[in-house]
């Protein structure tokens, strides 16, 4: 089974299980879904996060922007026309730097997904986080598709977790 079908198999049986009326009142297993693709860092993410939540563990996207300040002021000089001055500034983040797009916790431990798409590459920044999370006993991946990341994911979290969960279903 490719992994579209299967994370959509997977988004019905949680659609079924936690809004049993939307979901038979929207046409059930008929109902149109917005597909999945793996070809921009958003899709990519939205994939992962989707394929942990249905599948009863715990996953969130991190963000470490910061916020633009206008410092722009607009006056009327003396002969009556508008002036701008000042401009737009960028606040830095308080967020850790290099922190990874994803955090998650599946089987009791804390992972960190870093989400990278055709030449992007780690920072300096984001090796030194990752060097840091290992370091403390937690997981860290890079992502760079779908196929790799569901492989990563059964390789490291095998089968036999679902059977003591028992609402997940089982793709192998």
């Amino acid at each position: 089974m490719n992994w579209q079908k299967q994370l959509k198999e997977l988004k019905y049986s949680h659609l079924e299980r936690t809004a049993p009326a939307f979901f038979k009142a929207s046409g059930g297993r008929t109902m149109k879904l917005k597909p999945y693709s793996d070809k921009t860092a958003n899709g990519l993410t939205r994939c992962i996060i989707d394929f942990l939540t249905f599948s009863g563990w715990q996953a969130e996207r991190i963000t470490n922007t910061g916020r633009m300040i206008d410092r722009r002021r607009t006056y009327t000089d003396v002969l009556g026309r508008k002036k701008q001055i000042g401009g737009m500034e960028w606040a830095k983040g308080t967020g850790t730097a290099g922190t990874a797009d994803l955090s998650a916790t599946i089987a009791g431990r804390s992972v960190k997904i870093e989400v990278k798409i055709g030449r992007d590459r780690q920072s300096a920044a984001q090796t030194s986080y990752q060097k840091k999370i290992e370091a403390s006993g937690g997981i860290y991946f890079i992502a760079t598709n779908m196929q790799d990341f569901i492989e990563w994911f059964y390789l490291n979290f095998k089968t036999e977790i679902y059977e003591q969960r028992k609402s997940p279903p089982r793709f192998v």
